[in-house]
């Protein structure tokens, strides 16, 4: 039998001598082998270089409403800067719901029902991680937001990846859910109006995914960011349709976990302000992760984000708009110049097909940055079939857009 002295010896030159062997010794394998955002490595260059225009940045240009800021301003002379309920404000809570039942004919109690969080991504991940263990699956389409397959990995679940395809216009289709789904599957994550494909879904869509849950006992996580981003909608209807959304659907109420936010409807990325909805026992187990970890969302955020949905319609309105007007111009230019790129119905972003260049998507977005002073994003970035297209957003202003096009003009010619 091993002495025990050097059995303690041996121990502790083996643990000094795997801390002396580098970082990735110290650092969780889970972690550690995560890769890197693709978008990162573009804004780094951007950052670094002047006279660029920027079609990748996935934030609104316009600066937040100024009676929205003036709420937090309020709230701030008022002595405002304590800590909140750990599931947010009640005046914040109500006035959600109040929004949810207005806009999109989503009830919820706002007394169990709803959790304020930093921003929509805590959200996800809150919910990810209440749901998961190891061995669950997630579901999850692609292209999509660059945290997705890597939030799911983070809470040791596995992310199984979704295609969807132009041909569908970017929809997520029954059919290739299908496919995927095995009893292994917890939940399935989806974002439409999508980032970075700019395709939505309808009522019906909707309903179909929804059934495929019920059928396969499934609970759907619908990140509803960019809702209010939606040009189908009539802007001088007096009474206007309600919104399509997950949570619409009562007899499904049980089986949605809607995840939003202030950030893209009223421009306010810099709030971190977010929110998620659903049943009772899963907001618990969230507001549970969320309390030992935040504690509660910024107090003069909740105060802004009040008056953002009790006052802020016609802001959205105006910047819908605004970015309807972007869109309209971008689209068809894109088209003439050979980059085939489908009308989005939400959003503020284009995912034109570049495969017709000959270039990757990394090398036609390094070459336009360098030699034309024009970013967007990789459409490898947003998973691997988003390979052969890039992201360009028109978050930015006409003028610039415009600029754009001429120095996209000059390099495809």
């Amino acid at each position: 039998m091993r002495p025990l002295r050097s059995w303690r010896r041996s121990r502790t030159k083996s643990s000094r001598d795997k801390g002396r062997s580098g970082l990735k010794t110290r650092v969780a394998s889970h972690v550690a082998e995560l890769p890197k955002s693709g978008i990162r490595k573009f804004f780094d260059i951007v950052a670094q270089s002047k006279d660029i225009v920027s079609l990748g940045v996935g934030e609104p240009d316009f600066d937040t409403p100024w009676h929205i800021s003036r709420a937090a301003v309020t709230c701030l002379e008022n002595g405002g800067t304590h800590y909140t309920s750990n599931l947010g404000t009640p005046a914040l809570r109500q006035a959600i719901c109040r929004y949810l039942d207005r806009r999109f004919g989503a009830r919820f109690d706002w007394t169990k029902e709803v959790l304020v969080t930093v921003g929509v991504s805590e959200a996800i991940d809150l919910a990810i991680r209440a749901l998961c263990e190891p061995g669950d699956e997630v579901l999850y389409h692609e292209p999509c937001f660059v945290s997705y397959a890597a939030t799911i990995r983070l809470a040791h679940a596995t992310p199984v990846a979704v295609e969807t395809r132009a041909e569908d216009e970017f929809r997520l289709t029954v059919a290739a859910l299908e496919e995927k789904v095995t009893p292994q599957t917890k939940a399935l994550l989806l974002n439409f109006p999508c980032n970075p494909t700019g395709a939505t879904l309808d009522a019906g869509q909707m309903k179909e995914i929804l059934d495929f849950c019920e059928r396969h006992d499934v609970i759907l996580l619908a990140d509803e960011v960019y809702s209010e981003l939606n040009y189908e909608i009539d802007d001088d209807a007096s009474d206007p349709e309600p919104l399509p959304s997950f949570a619409a659907f009562p007899e499904y109420r049980n089986r949605v976990i809607l995840l939003n936010g202030f950030s893209k409807s009223w421009a306010m990325t810099g709030y971190r302000l977010g929110y998620a909805c659903g049943p009772e026992d899963i907001i618990d187990a969230m507001m549970k992760i969320h309390q030992y970890g935040i504690m509660s969302a910024p107090t003069l955020a909740q105060a802004a984000g009040v008056e953002a949905m009790d006052f802020g319609d016609k802001d959205v309105a105006r910047m819908r708009r605004e970015y309807k007007k972007r869109r309209d111009f971008l689209v068809p230019a894109l088209n003439a110049l050979g980059l085939k790129t489908l009308l989005p119905k939400g959003a503020f972003y284009l995912f034109p097909d570049i495969r017709a260049t000959g270039l990757s998507s990394e090398d036609f977005a390094l070459k336009l940055l360098k030699d034309h002073g024009v970013a967007c994003v990789p459409g490898g970035a947003f998973g691997a079939c988003g390979e052969g297209y890039v992201r360009m957003s028109y978050a930015t202003s006409l003028d610039k857009i415009k600029v754009a096009v001429s120095r996209l003009a000059q390099m495809l010619g």
